[in-house]
């Protein structure tokens, strides 16, 4: 407990210099405001609005991009540092092949965290009928199905911020024309963040408040691919057409009609970057996930004996490995991770041939995570598990029931990993190499992600807003282990199931007070022999029964469930 409080001490003073006052957070909401007025007059029609700001000029916007790098660059200095050079494996590898260091020093190349698509959410986890309200990269921002736009309608992405008073738009609602109506006062703007009803103003004379760059909110690129909805983090006029210039990473499995594999997200109390290490290393999977995950048991050729849940060595190969991110080879598959959030690949993928001597698909099982960084300490993951073997089984099982086991395979290693992020705040980052020893070939890839990690992020996360690099405290292990805020409220297959089984909760108590009821009012008349009334009262008491596991399945499926290894 003394090494933890110290440990909160020295994040404390790190992150006091970065506390910035209110006033700057309220001039960065009207510079997006202001950004993003001008961003819908230059895609709508007409083009200008007498009474809007004017669009910002090539100098302007020139001249305000070395002032944005160089606050983002003082805010990165005053973060904790870290330099974590690889380490050994069986046969100890240089640097150069663990990372594939390109011809670019670090001092070169410098990942930049505005320049990539994060996603948001998938498509099938959100209601078109109301606002979903995100935190990514720091930065709060609002998803709504704008009905309006086109034929069939688009997912749009603001700033959750009204401008009036600040209020949180994710708490408002799609009025009755499709337009996003904040609940404090009424505020109505559509899907390029324009304002268009102002309950308070005048309905016909002038001045037209609602036009005004300052009633606007601000409003981000989106697309959706996939099936999952992603917005790119920068609100600026120029940035409007960034889907000729880039897209999000793109895996054909996940469009395959041949592939099956429903999507699930949950909320993690441990950041991005611990997350994205955790995902790099194979190793645990067999220990922290054990008993949930089979693992086939192969005996090390090196040694007689091996331990029961088949843990061995991993043989991997890094290929590719730049600012883009890497790809590692393994014995009969693949991972890659494209930066900054997607990691995806196959550990079984091999080749078939037909009986003519031809390639066929053979039979594949795909892992997809999505990493997002939300806050320091906090993340969000995205996962599925496209497969083209058992579809029949996606027709009849729903997607809630495969999130059960997906939630225990995340709540087995949640307390470890939140615990060990605060180890390496305690002993410093910049020390990673010194206080982890990672002398195998299995751990590789996590060597590979923390190189990328040192190399082109300085070991840390370009946040989207200006954000104290401070980690919560440590809740209660409840609180860290809950499902229902973190998964459950984000997923439409779970809620429903929740709300079902509430409701089926309900009948089978409200049937067995009425069973017992019925036996006291017939007094006799109409169960007359002993074996009817037997039946009757073992009827009322296996609907409270049933009941009553109902609630503690229900307990440990959507709420919480401990895991305690020991038991294991």
């Amino acid at each position: 407990m003394d090494g933890q409080a110290n440990m909160y001490q020295v994040v404390r003073r790190s992150s006091s210099s970065q506390r910035q006052p209110r006033a700057i957070h309220l001039q960065i909401f009207k510079k997006r405001a202001q950004a993003a007025c001008a961003n819908a007059r230059a895609v709508s029609v007409p083009r200008r609005r007498r009474d809007c700001a004017a669009r910002p000029s090539t100098a302007a916007v020139a001249a305000a991009a070395p002032r944005r790098q160089r606050i983002s660059r003082g805010i990165a200095a005053r973060r904790l540092r870290t330099s974590v050079p690889a380490m050994a494996t069986e046969t100890p590898p240089a640097e150069e092949e663990v990372t594939g260091t390109g011809t670019s020093s670090a001092e070169e190349e410098r990942f930049d965290w505005l320049d990539h698509w994060y996603p948001v959410a998938p498509v099938c986890d959100l209601d078109p009928r109301a606002p979903h309200g995100k935190t990514v990269l720091g930065l709060r921002i609002v998803a709504w199905f704008d009905r309006t736009a086109g034929d069939a309608g688009e997912w749009r992405v603001l700033d959750d911020v009204c401008p009036h008073r600040l209020a949180p738009l994710s708490e408002g609602r799609v009025d009755g024309k499709g337009r996003l109506q904040c609940a404090y006062h009424g505020w109505c703007f559509d899907g390029r963040g324009a304002c268009q009803f102002i309950p308070q103003a005048p309905a016909l004379g002038p001045p037209m408040l609602h036009k005004s760059s300052k009633a606007c909110v601000a409003s981000y690129p989106c697309v959706v691919q996939n099936s999952i909805l992603w917005f790119y983090p920068r609100s600026e006029p120029e940035h409007s057409d960034v889907l000729q210039r880039k897209r999000p990473p793109y895996i054909p499995e996940l469009d395959d009609p041949s592939f099956v594999g429903g999507y699930g997200v949950r909320d993690l109390p441990y950041g991005y970057d611990v997350l994205l290490e955790n995902l790099n290393d194979p190793a645990h999977v067999p220990y922290a996930h054990k008993g949930l995950m089979r693992i086939g048991k192969k005996e090390d050729p090196g040694r007689v004996e091996f331990d029961e849940e088949g843990g061995g060595p991993i043989r991997m190969k890094i290929e590719e490995a730049n600012i883009d991110g890497f790809r590692s080879l393994q014995e009969k598959g693949y991972f890659k991770f494209v930066a900054p959030c997607t990691f995806y690949g196959s550990p079984f993928r091999t080749e078939a041939e037909d009986g003519q001597g031809k390639k066929k698909q053979p039979p594949t099982v795909m892992l997809v995570f999505l990493s997002i960084p939300v806050a320091p300490g906090r993340s969000r993951l995205i996962w599925s598990f496209p497969r083209n073997f058992g579809v029949w089984m996606d027709r009849i099982i729903p997607r809630w029931y495969y999130h059960i086991g997906q939630n225990t395979v995340l709540d087995s290693d949640i307390y470890m990993l939140h615990i060990e992020e605060r180890n390496f705040a305690a002993a410093g980052l910049d020390n990673w190499q010194k206080a982890c020893y990672v002398p195998t070939s299995s751990d590789t890839m996590i060597i590979a992600f923390r190189n990328w990690f040192r190399k082109y992020c300085k070991n840390q996360v370009g946040w989207a807003t200006q954000t104290a690099n401070q980690l919560p405290p440590t809740p209660t292990k409840d609180q860290l282990m809950e499902r229902y805020w973190s998964h459950v409220m984000q997923c439409t297959s779970c809620s429903a199931a929740l709300k079902g089984m509430r409701a089926l909760e309900v009948a089978l108590q409200v049937a067995s007070v009425a069973v017992v009821g019925f036996l006291a009012v017939a007094k006799g008349a109409l169960v007359t022999s002993v074996a009817h009334r037997a039946a009757v009262v073992a009827a009322a008491v296996m609907c409270f029964a049933a009941s009553r596991w109902l609630a503690d399945f229900i307990e440990k499926t959507f709420y919480f469930q401990d895991y305690v290894h020991a038991y294991k």
